[in-house]
This record gives C-alpha cells, sequence and structure tokens, in this order.
C-alpha cells in the first residue's frame, strides 16, 4: 500500500549549502544560458544569489526573479567546475519550490502533465492515440500540409518522434540460472520511446541477463522535482523505491531518469538506508553492457556515419559518456564522431524546450548547424527529450537524419540469433539512414 503523504518532512531552503558559493565566477564560462544572455542574473552565482535574497527575505517575490531561475537548464555543468563543490542542482531545485510556495499559480501545468506521465493506464492510452495518429495518416497529411499552420501546436506537433512504438510482445521461459536486472522503463520513455526499451530489452537478453520490469513502478518524478514541487517528487520515489525492493541491479536507459533516480538517496536518507541502498543498485546500459559484453558477440558491419550527442545528464551527473563511444565502436565500419559543441546543452532540459522555447531552439541552433554540415546518417542521443528535441528541430529544417538511442543503433546490428534470447524477442525494424 502507498502512503499519500511524503516519508518526512520536507526541508527548507538550504542557505548553509548556498553559502558555499563564494561568487569567484569559475562557472560563467560553462553556463549555457550565462553565454546567451550575457547576464548575471542568468548565471550560477547570479541564480544563486537571488535564491539566497529571496529565502532570507531580502529581495522579494517579482516576475524579472522568476525569469531569471526559471531560465535555469538545471544542466549542472557548472558542478563539475566549482571548486568549493556547491550543489546547485539542489539549489535551483530549492529555489523554485520557494517561488511555488509563494504562488502556487505556476505549477498548474506540472502538476497536469506530472499527473498524466505517473499513471500507467494514462501512459497507456496515450500512447496508443499517438500510435493511431501517425498510422491513420493524419500526421503525415497534417505535416505535408502545413494544417496547423507555424504557430505553437506546430512546434509542438513536430516535437513527437517519427514512429511510436508498441510494447513488444516478449516469450516466457526465461533461464532459471541467468542473472536477473530489473529495467526501469520511465514515464516519457514509455509513450514516446519504446523503441530505446525494447533494443534494451533485447540486448540484456544476449548478454545473457533476465529482465524483471516491476510493474509498481512509476515516473522518477524528475518533472515535479525541478518545477517547484517536491513533495509529490518524493511520493513517486518512495512507490519507486518500494517497487525496486530486493538485491539485483537496477538498470536505466534514459539518462535523465538516471539522474533523478541517483537524487533519491537525498530524498529518502532514512535509518534503514532504503534511499541509498535503491541508488548503489543503479546502472546505466552503456555501462553494464560495456562492462559484460560477450566477447563472442560480434556486430555486423554498418557503413555508415553517426554523430554523438551527449546529454548534460549523462556528461554532469551519471557519467559514463565515454562507454557510449565505446559501445558505438564494436560496430565494424561506423565511424563514430561526438557532436561539436559537446560541451553545450542542446537546451531540451526536461520540460524546457516546452516551456522556454526561445532560449530552448536558440542553444539547439548549435547543433542543428552540426548535423547540417555533418550530414551523419545518424544522430544518437541517450536522454529522450534531448532526442525529442533534436527531432523536432532537424524536421523543421527538412533535415532527414534519424535519432535514436545508442541502444537501438547496437541492437539493429546484432548478428541473428542461433535460438530464441532467453529473455525477450525482438521486433525492432531496421533504420534508414537519411
Amino acid at each position: 500500500m502507498h502512503t499519500n503523504s511524503p516519508p518526512g518532512p520536507l526541508p527548507e531552503f538550504p542557505l548553509k549549502a548556498a553559502d558555499l558559493c563564494v561568487k569567484c565566477g569559475l562557472c560563467l564560462p560553462h553556463c549555457p544560458t550565462y553565454g546567451e544572455q550575457q547576464h548575471e542574473g542568468d548565471s550560477p552565482r547570479g541564480r544563486i544569489t537571488l535564491m539566497q535574497g529571496l529565502a532570507s527575505g531580502l529581495i522579494g517575490h517579482s516576475a524579472a526573479l522568476e525569469q531569471h531561475l526559471d531560465g535555469c537548464l538545471g544542466c549542472r555543468a557548472c558542478e563539475n567546475v566549482c571548486p568549493a563543490k556547491v550543489p546547485y542542482g539542489e539549489l535551483i531545485d530549492a529555489g523554485r519550490t520557494l517561488l511555488a510556495q509563494r504562488q502556487p499559480s505556476r505549477t498548474r501545468l506540472t502538476r497536469l502533465m506530472g499527473g498524466l506521465l505517473s499513471r500507467r493506464g494514462w501512459r497507456r492510452a496515450l500512447r496508443r492515440a499517438l500510435w493511431l495518429y501517425q498510422r491513420s495518416g493524419i500526421q503525415r497529411l497534417l505535416r505535408r500540409t502545413q494544417g496547423l499552420g507555424h504557430g505553437r501546436m506546430a512546434r509542438l506537433e513536430s516535437l513527437l518522434p517519427a514512429r511510436i512504438a508498441l510494447p513488444e510482445i516478449r516469450t516466457a521461459g526465461a533461464q532459471v540460472d541467468a542473472e536477473v536486472v530489473q529495467l526501469f522503463s520511465g514515464c516519457v520513455s514509455d509513450i514516446a520511446d519504446q523503441a530505446a526499451l525494447n533494443a534494451t530489452r533485447l540486448l540484456l537478453a544476449r548478454i545473457g541477463l533476465q529482465v524483471e520490469e516491476p510493474a509498481a513502478q512509476t515516473c522518477c518524478g524528475a518533472l515535479y522535482q525541478h518545477d517547484g514541487l517536491p513533495e509529490k517528487a518524493r511520493r513517486l520515489s518512495a512507490r519507486n523505491v518500494q517497487a525496486f525492493a530486493g538485491e539485483v541491479p537496477i538498470v536505466f536507459a534514459a539518462s535523465g531518469c538516471g539522474a533523478t533516480l541517483r537524487d533519491y538517496a537525498r530524498l529518502h536518507p532514512a535509518a534503514n538506508g532504503s534511499g541509498r541502498d535503491f541508488v548503489g543498485r543503479l546502472q546505466d546500459i552503456h555501462q553494464l553492457l560495456q562492462r559484460q559484453w560477450p566477447a563472442t558477440l560480434q556486430l555486423q558491419p554498418l557503413a555508415a556515419k553517426v554523430l554523438v550527442h551527449l546529454p548534460c545528464t549523462q556528461r554532469n551527473v551519471v557519467g559514463g559518456s565515454e562507454h557510449i563511444l565505446a559501445l558505438l565502436r564494436r560496430i565494424p565500419q561506423l565511424r563514430v564522431e561526438a557532436m561539436p559543441d559537446a560541451t553545450g546543452c542542446c537546451g531540451a532540459a526536461g520540460s524546457y524546450f516546452l516551456t522556454q522555447p526561445q532560449m530552448a531552439d536558440q542553444l539547439l541552433r548549435t547543433k542543428l548547424d552540426a548535423a547540417s554540415e555533418q550530414a551523419p546518417d545518424f544522430i544518437v542521443s541517450s536522454n529522450i527529450g534531448c532526442a525529442l528535441h533534436l527531432a523536432g528541430g532537424l524536421r523543421r529544417r527538412d533535415l532527414r537524419v534519424p535519432v535514436l538511442h545508442p541502444v537501438q543503433l547496437l541492437a539493429q546490428q546484432l548478428p541473428a540469433a542461433a535460438t530464441a534470447p532467453p529473455a525477450a524477442t525482438s521486433t525492432i525494424p531496421p533504420v534508414p539512414p537519411g
């Protein structure tokens, strides 16, 4: 039974953590929004100063203050270069909680989206509706005739993936002696990136692992956590800690989910260490595959070029970017190149590309320019939000480059299995270049 109250009182704004910032400015060259705006209020140290003033009562709530704090991408690039180890991600979440407490109406969209994404039945219905929208030809017609015009609705529609996949039908009868892992599917991936989840299941099976997917799992809580509703985020995290009870590894494929799941130790600092134990079992899919890849499993050649987009959550929080590159280089003849401006955010940043479209598209421009100049056959990204944002931008520029999760490209190049895999079968079709 799940409790309707958060596990323990919510902390106040962490002023002591904010006071660690000595305002040295070493973070400035690494902040994407400061790089674009050149405004102190849009830098990490500027935002920390604003949050300190708001929390202590020295600064009043205002539209300008909201604009500066909402303009933060939460990329956490500043944390990697901070000599004082300021926990900026924790601070910006707490700052937005202050804003939500003073103006509850600002969280209406977050509550609506979170309520939808955290319910399996609603996700299933939405996935089916999108699948029918595409299969019926309505999407193709609207895009060809520009039936939605060029405004906000057209931009939102352009973010939909080119192909909504349904969950694969998995076979029963896994090997009883196979090592077990549990798969965290996530909410947006469950709707819009079933192809990546299917590829993850297939790859785990092909390296000899049995995959379990707890039915009680839910959204990781990132939307609530980053938009000022920590009590709702903690309720979801408590459900996931309970759903994944046990000792087996927990595998995630979406780096954004992984970054939030790693925060469960802070969200659940209970004496029994449930949050810490959960975090200790987390494994990024790329790290796991690279570590356990069988020497006998050789991938089929692919004479193509792939640009690798490394999401902020992968670089700055989850880690393991080098494993993505190493795995892709297992594909013979594949030219693997990191997307230029690899230290810059693409602008997706959770729901940022929906709520702050102008800045999101401004940051995306460099990535699209690179795709236009280098003409790759594929672009890969381990974050579903980044993938949707990149694909939408490419579509609006009429650049026909598939955007995939790295595991999809790996699964596509698997050799035919001599026998059915122990835990799953795949229905992943080849993705044509261009």
